[in-house]
């Protein structure tokens, strides 16, 4: 395994860094994985969660830096601020985020089913936000596989999700694997960790899958491999929670087995995936002095 390199910049004291070498089967739609693709030598994921609230700076500051990076955008939830209406999307996030809707790749977060089922969220996103009913889908970029998950249906042994999670994953060629979905299981902020996912990581690691991108908790927190039980392991899979796109942020109120960064700041996570590594890099809204980078092998 390639040694791990980290640099993290930041002023403040909310930085710390340690770092280091049940679910139904019901008959929702079932959704296909897409036809096999060309790997290229490398690929960009950006985005973040938590994004668009009308008025508020930060998430202009962040569409802004979307601007500047070439690659597929991702959200991880909570997009349209509070509750995920039509209306939301279209004053909120439309003018801000929707400039990049053509290569954004969505997941819901919770306030999207404030609205009748996530129905403006599905309306909006079309297609790109996967079956409707279901949520969840998959697609590459560069050599790696992403699988998109819904964190708000269920998930556990026995659920349509996670069959199809193992049905994705193994029909798939690539060696690299990142996942997103809005709530984190692991989190230092004030939310904590959200249990619903777990089944989902273990099968994740299981299967030789590397990344986890949340948001929910709307901070920036950097994870060290581990399991689905907060075992440090490298085995294990890295998590991101990015809940950073926009919304108000807050602070982190506990520390969290394994956590390497929390920091309270508006931004978006760049990953640079390769054939078998990938790279990370926060970019903050300015003027927060914050960055955090770093690069890993795949398992």
């Amino acid at each position: 395994m390639a040694p791990l390199r980290l640099h993290v910049v930041a002023m403040g004291s909310l930085l710390l860094v340690a770092a280091g070498c049940g679910g139904d089967s019901g008959s929702r739609p079932v959704p296909t994985s897409p036809p096999p693709t060309t790997f290229v030598s490398s690929g960009v994921l950006v985005g973040a969660g938590d994004i668009a609230m009308c008025g508020a700076p930060a998430t202009a500051g962040t569409a802004d830096l979307l601007d500047l990076v070439d690659g597929t955008v991702f959200t991880a939830g909570d997009n349209a601020y509070f509750q995920g209406t039509a209306a939301q999307y279209q004053q909120c996030y439309e003018p801000t985020w929707g400039r990049h809707k053509g290569r954004t790749r969505p997941a819901p977060g919770n306030h999207e089913y404030e609205t009748n089922a996530a129905s403006a969220y599905f309306d909006y996103f079309g297609s790109n936000a996967g079956p409707r009913g279901a949520g969840y889908y998959s697609f590459d970029v560069g050599p790696w596989h992403v699988v998109s998950m819904n964190s708000n249906v269920a998930a556990g042994e026995g659920s349509a999700q996670l069959q199809w999670l193992r049905d994705d994953l193994a029909s798939t060629g690539a060696r690299c694997v990142a996942a997103i979905w809005h709530h984190p299981l692991f989190s230092s902020g004030q939310n904590g960790p959200q249990p619903m996912m777990r089944d989902a990581w273990r099968v994740l690691r299981e299967l030789g899958a590397d990344l986890v991108i949340s948001g929910h908790d709307h901070i920036y927190e950097r994870f060290g491999r581990q399991d689905e039980t907060g075992r440090a392991t490298s085995s294990g899979l890295r998590q991101f929670v990015v809940g950073t796109g926009g919304a108000e942020m807050t602070r982190p109120t506990r520390f969290s087995a394994n956590s390497e960064v929390r920091f309270t700041a508006n931004g978006v996570l760049k990953l640079t995936l390769s054939q078998e590594s990938y790279s990370w890099q926060f970019l903050a809204v300015q003027p927060s002095p914050f960055t955090d980078s770093g690069s890993d092998s795949c398992r």
